[in-house]
């Protein structure tokens, strides 16, 4: 088996590679859109702002049934860990070849100068036996919900809207955050927990500016919401609308700071970005997220608004040392 290195993927080469996804999603659909060409393209061709990728594949002939890319943040060396994202035709598996990816993944995050890496896979017994035999433990475990705007019922989000705590100021904006509200943005985004055991990179407002940069490079819109009391930002909440305009947008980032919890601000600030939403971008009609599975409350938010759960999917940690090598 030859891995190959895609360092600048050619046409051809983005097609190959855009099979095999499309494959694997028709096998194994997800809930999720079948993933589009250009979407494809847009992934490959730029890595995401503040950081590299290495993407590598595996042919039989003129057919590419295995690839694998590596998403590594920031600088080499940087206490961060990498991203790993394997796929294998579904005709061509159990012949080693993802452990062969893996190696050569591994071999490339080393070199880097990291210590550990990150995988998420759909909670499937062949994905999730693979990485815990090859050293990766488990640290989160995601629920992805689903909202379907049109089934929500007439007046809903303008009664949740209507029953906002008072003493707090709703503002939004598209894009990159304003200057007066960078900081406080970074330090509400401390309130979200899940992955602050190995995310390993504070956030500033230099990551906050940036991760809006890197939508906006991408070609998607990002909307945000905050619920604002004397300077301060007590929650938010994020959406990204994709450029390709299919009708559904994705949740990114919402959380409450600890000593404005209990308020029911998450659900305001939610209902407040589903009326903006409304008006700005009547084309989206469904919404995803994920939530950890262990985080109750915002469970418990997002069902009341509406989402209903699609599927479930972890994500897991290995430390390089442990991965094999090619």
């Amino acid at each position: 088996m030859d891995v190959i290195a895609l360092d600048d993927p050619t046409d051809p080469q983005i097609r190959g590679w855009h099979a095999v996804l499309a494959a694997v999603h028709a096998a194994e659909p997800d809930g999720e859109p079948t993933p589009q060409p250009h979407q494809t393209a847009a992934r490959l061709l730029g890595a995401e702002q503040g950081s590299r990728q290495r993407l590598w594949a595996v042919r039989s002939g003129a057919e590419m049934i295995g690839v694998a890319s590596l998403r590594l943040p920031g600088e080499p060396g940087a206490d961060r860990p990498g991203e790993i994202d394997i796929h294998v035709h579904p005709d061509h598996r159990r012949r080693g070849m993802a452990s062969g990816l893996l190696a050569v993944a591994a071999d490339a995050l080393r070199a880097d100068g990291r210590t550990s890496v990150i995988a998420q896979v759909l909670a499937r017994p062949a994905a999730v036996g693979f990485l815990e035999a090859h050293g990766f433990r488990l640290v989160l475990t995601l629920q992805g919900l689903l909202l379907r705007l049109p089934d929500l019922p007439p007046g809903r989000v303008d009664t949740l809207l209507a029953s906002g705590p008072s003493g707090y100021e709703l503002v939004r904006w598209c894009g990159v955050v304003p200057d007066e509200y960078a900081d406080a943005l970074a330090k509400a985004k401390h309130a979200m927990a899940d992955l602050a055991e190995y995310e390993g990179a504070p956030w500033d407002a230099d990551r906050v500016r940036e991760m809006a940069e890197m939508v906006a490079k991408r070609g998607d819109d990002l909307y945000t919401v905050a619920a604002v009391q004397d300077g301060a930002i007590a929650g938010f909440t994020e959406i990204v609308v994709p450029a390709d305009g299919a009708g559904r947008a994705a949740q990114y980032d919402t959380a409450v700071a600890p000593e404005h919890r209990g308020r029911r601000l998450g659900i305001w600030v939610k209902a407040a970005m589903l009326t903006w939403l409304a008006g700005e971008r009547p084309e989206v009609t469904e919404i995803e997220t994920d939530n950890s599975g262990d985080n109750a409350h915002m469970l418990a938010v997002n069902e009341e608004i509406g989402f209903r759960r699609e599927r479930e999917s972890r994500e897991y940690l290995a430390s390089a040392d442990d991965l094999p090598s090619s």
